[in-house]
C-alpha cells in the first residue's frame, strides 16, 4: 500500500446548480467537465469543476439537494477549500477582480509562509486562493485554456483543505497513524499536515476549536474531502488497512469516472479515497466536456426518468468565446 498522493477533490453543497455554475465558470474561471447526478440521489445534480483536462487534484464538485436548509459553520466540519494560483502577483489580480465583481474577501494574508486570499460565495461557502510561489511537491494542473482568466493568473488546482475540530488529539492520531500524514508546522490553533510529495496540493490544515458550536451541514458547507490513490488495487489495500484500525467504511464504490472508498473518521468529517482514473473523458470528448447530462453506463437505462427529475441546465461553452479579462 502506497502513501496518499494528495488531494483528489472536495465536494460541497450549493443552494443553486445554476448560480454555482455561473460563479465557477464566469468568476473563478474553472471548467465544468462533468454535469451528472448524485448517484445516491438521482434528482440532485452533481457538477464537477476542474482544470482544463479534468486532472485529479483540481476538482471541486457540488450537490444541489432539493429543499436542504442553509448550513451552519462551526467546529467539527471540513471548513474551507483552497485553490492554487501561480504566484503572489496572481493574488493581486484576484483582489481587483473580486472587488469589481462584488465577491466578498478578506484581502491578502499570510499563513504558513504562503500568501492567501480568503473569500466566500453567495452561500457563504468558505474558500481561499493560495499562492504557489516557491511551492514544491505535487504538481499543479493546467488552467482552463479557453476560460475568461488570463493563464498567468488562473486557478490550477486544489490547495490545502481546512478541517475544524473540537478533538484535535484524536484527529491528529488518525491523520498520522491511519493516513500516514506528518505534522510539519503550527501557527496558533492551526496545524499543518502533509502527505505524499507534499506542497500545496497535498496538505490538510487542522484548526483546533472548542469555542464554536458544532457545525450543521447544509448548503454553503462541504460534504466531504477526497484524497488521491492510484487505482482500485490501492483502494482494496486501504480497505485492509482500515480493518486493522477498525475504521468503518463503505467498501469499494464504483463511480465510473473514479473508484471510491468512504469513511466517517470523526464527527462531521467524511473522508473519501478516490482513484486517479479513468477520468472525465470516458464518455465525452475534450472539446465539449460538461455540456450534456452524462450518466454512467449503469444509469443509462434510467435516463428518461432522470432527465424528467432534474431541471434543464444550460452549460454549452464550446460555441462561446471568452475574452481574457485583465483587471
Amino acid at each position: 500500500m502506497n502513501e496518499l498522493k494528495g488531494i483528489h477533490h472536495i465536494t460541497a453543497i450549493t443552494s443553486s446548480a445554476e448560480k454555482i455554475y455561473e460563479f465557477f465558470t464566469y468568476v473563478l474561471g474553472l471548467r465544468l467537465v462533468k454535469k451528472t447526478v448524485n448517484q445516491d440521489d438521482i434528482q440532485t445534480y452533481h457538477l464537477f469543476f476542474t482544470d482544463d483536462v479534468g486532472s485529479p487534484g483540481t476538482d471541486m464538485t457540488f450537490f444541489d439537494f432539493p429543499g436542504i436548509p442553509k448550513g451552519v459553520h462551526g467546529t467539527d466540519e471540513i471548513s474551507k477549500t483552497s485553490f492554487r494560483v501561480p504566484d503572489d502577483k496572481a493574488l493581486e489580480y484576484w483582489v481587483k477582480r473580486f472587488d469589481r465583481l462584488n465577491v466578498r474577501h478578506d484581502g491578502i494574508k499570510e499563513q504558513f509562509e504562503k500568501k492567501v486570499l480568503p473569500f466566500v460565495d453567495f452561500d457563504d461557502q468558505q474558500y481561499q486562493l493560495i499562492s504557489d510561489e516557491n511551492n514544491e511537491g505535487v504538481a499543479a494542473g493546467i488552467p482552463w485554456q479557453k476560460g475568461p482568466i488570463p493563464l498567468e493568473y488562473a486557478i490550477t488546482g486544489l490547495g490545502p483543505v481546512f478541517v475544524r475540530v473540537s478533538q484535535f488529539n484524536y484527529l491528529k492520531a488518525v491523520l498520522e497513524q491511519v493516513y500516514f500524514m506528518k505534522e510539519i508546522a503550527q501557527e496558533g490553533s492551526f496545524h499543518l499536515f502533509e502527505m505524499g510529495e507534499g506542497g500545496n496540493g497535498a496538505q490538510v490544515i487542522v484548526e483546533y476549536n472548542t469555542v464554536l458550536p458544532r457545525a450543521r451541514q447544509g448548503y454553503g458547507t462541504v460534504h466531504h474531502a477526497a484524497f488521491r490513490v492510484e487505482d482500485k488495487r490501492e483502494i482494496e489495500a486501504w480497505m485492509k488497512h482500515y480493518a486493522t484500525f477498525q475504521v468503518p467504511n463503505s467498501g469499494y464504490v464504483e463511480r465510473y469516472y473514479f473508484g471510491s472508498l468512504y469513511a466517517n473518521i470523526a464527527p462531521g468529517i467524511l473522508f473519501e479515497l478516490a482513484t486517479d482514473g479513468p477520468g472525465f473523458m470516458e464518455d465525452e470528448p475534450y472539446e465539449t466536456l460538461g455540456e450534456k447530462l452524462s450518466l454512467p453506463p449503469y444509469f443509462e437505462h434510467r435516463r428518461e426518468k432522470i432527465e424528467k427529475l432534474v431541471r434543464p441546465l444550460e452549460t454549452v461553452r464550446s460555441t462561446k468565446v471568452f475574452e481574457k479579462e485583465y483587471e
